[in-house]
């Protein structure tokens, strides 16, 4: 998604125009609309032209119309956003308060205003026209004195670092030398890593390289993050997979993407840490059932008691039209953060976001046992039985 423009004021209305340049850009534009909103974009008018004879034509005009969103209908097949509303700003061609639909496609402009952008919409914004918050695969090809750091989205990838560091060759008489100048250029490429890769959106990293590279890489930033104590690295090791290419040059990412064991790793990316928050949800929901809950209305109770540790959140339940529920769901997903909490947003088109819609759309993971909640569950089921 591109970002044309953006006009916020300090009371959180107003507009941002973008341009959708992707499928998935489409899926964030339908998370984006909520009725009521306005959207201005180009659209296609038939109108009617009348001679002085007093015989009528029929032509089509491109024109600019803003509407008020009373209805969305997102077609996933064709990829068009349809939405339905009055038009709401002078026009020569439309009357105002007159019925329109507007498509929103693909590489073309609209321009979404709000009377007020909450922290949801305006993540959601970051998230579409920020690529490396999609990007869910990390890439380090590398060989003796070159490497490059990559980050890998559905549609492009993205160089964050070039490591270009000269080691002098392995003579003999000289091996202490090869050796300080490649853990220069190991210590180089693992700060570049720490610098570029977010692990909280990167499910996978590929380390791909002639010989055994790799491997020396491998074992010398782990050596190092035991050494340093750094968590980060050390929580994420499963995450890393190591792959032959024939160079350290970009080009090689190539055959290395082709690889079926990488394949076979990438195909489990894409909403991994959603999936693996819902399996944690449903253990907890059985072996300790006082740290496990869902439904808003005990989700609020543990939110005050500052008790959740991770909440599970469908994207569905921002596009109610109710305000005031939204407004809920909202104020819910920054306390949380506030508190330090751990927040998934599932996407209700994913298969754990429609297991999670099951269980009301809101379900969290407990820091500590709530059993008072419990009780008040077993009340509420007697008194309605």
């Amino acid at each position: 998604m591109k970002l044309v423009h953006r006009n916020i004021d300090k009371d959180g209305g107003g507009s941002i125009t973008l341009i959708p340049e992707e499928s998935e850009d489409m899926w964030h534009a339908y998370n984006l609309i909520t009725k009521g909103d306005s959207v201005r974009a180009s659209t296609i008018r038939k109108v009617q032209n009348e001679s002085s004879t007093g015989s009528s034509t029929s032509s089509r005009v491109r024109t600019t119309l803003t509407i008020r969103v009373e209805n969305i209908d997102f077609d996933t097949q064709a990829c068009v956003l349809r939405l339905k509303g009055r038009n709401i700003e002078e026009n020569q061609y439309v009357k105002m308060g007159a019925y329109h639909t507007l498509d929103l496609e693909i590489n073309r402009k609209f321009t979404l205003i709000k009377s007020e952008w909450d922290s949801i919409a305006l993540e959601r914004v970051e998230m579409a026209c920020d690529p490396t918050q999609n990007a869910d695969v990390a890439a380090i090809v590398m060989q003796e004195g070159l490497a490059h750091i990559c980050l890998i989205t559905a549609s492009m990838t993205l160089v964050r670092a070039k490591i270009d560091q000269n080691i002098p060759r392995k003579r003999k008489g000289n091996v202490k030398q090869h050796e300080k100048g490649l853990c220069r250029f190991f210590d180089s490429v693992m700060q570049g890593i720490l610098r570029h890769v977010n692990f909280d959106i990167v499910k996978c990293v590929l380390i791909a390289s002639p010989g055994f590279v790799r491997d020396q890489f491998y074992e010398y930033i782990f050596q190092e993050a035991i050494k340093m104590d750094n968590k980060l690295l050390i929580e994420n090791k499963s995450k890393f997979l190591l792959i032959h290419s024939s160079s350290g040059f970009k080009h090689s990412l190539k055959e290395v993407l082709l690889d079926p064991a990488v394949i076979a790793k990438m195909a489990d990316t894409k909403a991994l840490g959603e999936v693996r928050a819902l399996e944690a949800f449903y253990t907890m929901l059985q072996t300790e059932p006082a740290k496990a809950f869902y439904g808003l209305k005990h989700i609020e109770k543990a939110c005050e008691a500052q008790a959740i540790e991770t909440l599970l959140i469908s994207d569905d339940l921002f596009r109610c039209q109710d305000v005031s529920q939204r407004k809920k769901y909202v104020a819910l997903v920054d306390s949380v953060r506030e508190l330090g909490g751990d927040v998934k947003l599932f996407s209700s088109m994913h298969v754990s976001g429609e297991q999670l819609g099951q269980l009301t759309g809101v379900a969290a993971i407990l820091r500590f046992p709530l059993p008072e909640l419990d009780e008040e569950e077993d009340i509420s089921d007697t008194d309605s039985n």
